[in-house]
């Protein structure tokens, strides 16, 4: 019996062991993951939306830790430098989600890349510079033409409205 209880608690050791190794990997802070949109944990989850800014949005994880809830963006490749201002207002979009939605502000948001992670402090000034930037999407949306924003011929060659735009570089 005692052998039986031996193995037990060295089983649940190796798969605690086994579940940290993955939180880790994942750039998941400690807490209870209370959303996912990995199709690696089961069914996806409902996207968090709010009807007055027209915002959908689907982080990677929620984690709620001591109160807090911590919005989680998974990276593929390696970390740049600093994390791409757009990386930064996606994340800060759904800490103004969370907010909303759940009536709890994020203190932070967590930018994992394969080799480091940013945390992304959610400050009433980033708050109003990304509700600056949803203004001028709508504003752009109804404007017949709309200057390209950017010189990069690969980014141009990605683009979804490449056939249709007339300042399209390649």
């Amino acid at each position: 019996m005692l052998y039986f209880a031996l193995v037990f608690a060295l089983l649940a050791l190796i798969l605690f062991w086994q579940s940290a190794r993955q939180r880790m990997k994942a750039g998941l802070p400690g807490g209870r993951i209370i959303y996912t949109d990995t199709r690696a944990w089961g069914a996806l989850e409902k996207p968090l939306y709010e009807p007055e800014l027209g915002l959908t949005g689907k982080p990677d994880y929620l984690v709620q830790q001591e109160g807090r809830i911590i919005p989680v963006e998974v990276k593929s490749g390696r970390a740049p430098a600093a994390p791409y201002d757009s990386h930064i207002f996606q994340v800060a979009a759904y800490c103004l989600l969370v907010e909303r939605t759940m009536n709890t502000r994020p203190p932070y948001a967590i930018l994992h890349y394969d080799d480091r992670d940013f945390a992304v402090d959610y400050t009433p000034e980033l708050e109003d510079a990304l509700l600056d930037a949803l203004a001028d999407l709508r504003r752009d949306e109804m404007r017949r033409e709309v200057p390209r924003s950017h010189e990069e011929p690969r980014r141009c060659a990605r683009c979804g409205y490449r056939q249709e735009c007339e300042q399209r570089l390649i």
